[in-house]
């Protein structure tokens, strides 16, 4: 049983900051690289990373011993101690400044911006809002805002009502969700979350059909894919939100539609349906 959500002793942690420090290498560009389907090369000092590589930068890192059921470390610490069961990455904002390049060494700044709680058709939702601004030695090269969502433990399996006809899009690239795709990015990502590779415990215990896709590792796609259609820029700003689980060993799809702001896009399952929407704009 889940203990009672005490939000006013969560929201103390508002404010609360922490520092972290790491060097973006070729090695590590190079199995970003690999992971997000692109060319791999000889990345050398100087060349640009791929725009989310800041997610692979400088995560934190526990003893065994202090990691929980799920392989999350347990609660409290930076974050607040959430007493629901399921935590997963719901989506956030972000502004690109200036690209990181092979050879940085790079600052990431947090703070707990904010911490709410809702109801929704799951439960109780709580709300972790943490802000990043990441420097390199050039300055500021990204700000971002991280949701974090916590979840009570209930069915996962997916709704039986008929799904809306998905959307059409202009721009569409097709791949595998496959389960060594998913091993990469937890590994690059330094992500003990077992929903992404441990499959007994994600259906037996989570009660999901089977591996969850990263959702940031959806979003990296959608960035890559908007600065593709823009002639390799990164946008300004991106917006992005988790719409329902995506799973293993299936085909999916990243999309993109023009609009008059910059791009929508969206990643959608077998079946067509968004899993991760996004919004991309360049002014």
């Amino acid at each position: 049983m889940t203990e009672k959500l005490d939000i006013d002793h969560l929201r103390q942690w508002i404010g609360r900051t922490q520092e972290a420090t790491d060097v973006v290498t070729a090695q590590l560009v190079k199995g970003l690289r690999a992971t997000l389907f692109q060319e791999v090369g000889e990345p050398k000092t100087g060349d640009a990373a791929p725009f989310t590589v800041h997610w692979c930068l400088a995560q934190p890192v526990f003893p065994m011993s202090m990691l929980g059921a799920d392989g999350h470390p347990t609660r409290g610490g930076f974050l607040p101690p959430v007493p629901l069961p399921r935590r997963m990455w719901a989506g956030g904002e972000i502004e690109f400044i200036q690209s990181l390049r092979v050879g940085d060494e790079t600052t990431r700044t947090s703070g707990i911006a904010d911490v709410t709680v809702k109801t929704g058709s799951t439960g109780t939702l709580c709300f972790v809002a943490v802000e990043h601004t990441i420097t390199s030695p050039r300055g500021a090269a990204i700000r971002e805002r991280q949701d974090i969502v916590y979840r009570e433990m209930t069915s996962s399996q997916p709704a039986t009502a008929k799904a809306p006809a998905p959307p059409k899009a202009q721009h569409r690239e097709t791949h595998i969700s496959d389960p060594v795709l998913l091993f990469r990015y937890s590994a690059l990502t330094f992500n003990g979350h077992r929903i992404h590779y441990d499959r007994d415990y994600v259906t037996k215990v989570e009660g999901y059909p089977g591996l969850v896709f990263h959702g940031p590792l959806q979003a990296a796609l959608m960035i890559e894919m908007a600065a593709k259609l823009r002639g390799g820029k990164a946008p300004k700003k991106f917006s992005y939100r988790g719409v329902q689980p995506l799973f293993e060993g299936t085909e999916f799809s990243v999309n993109a539609n023009e609009t008059d702001a910059g791009l929508e896009l969206w990643t959608a399952n077998a079946e067509g349906q968004p899993t991760m929407k996004g919004t991309a704009v360049w002014r």
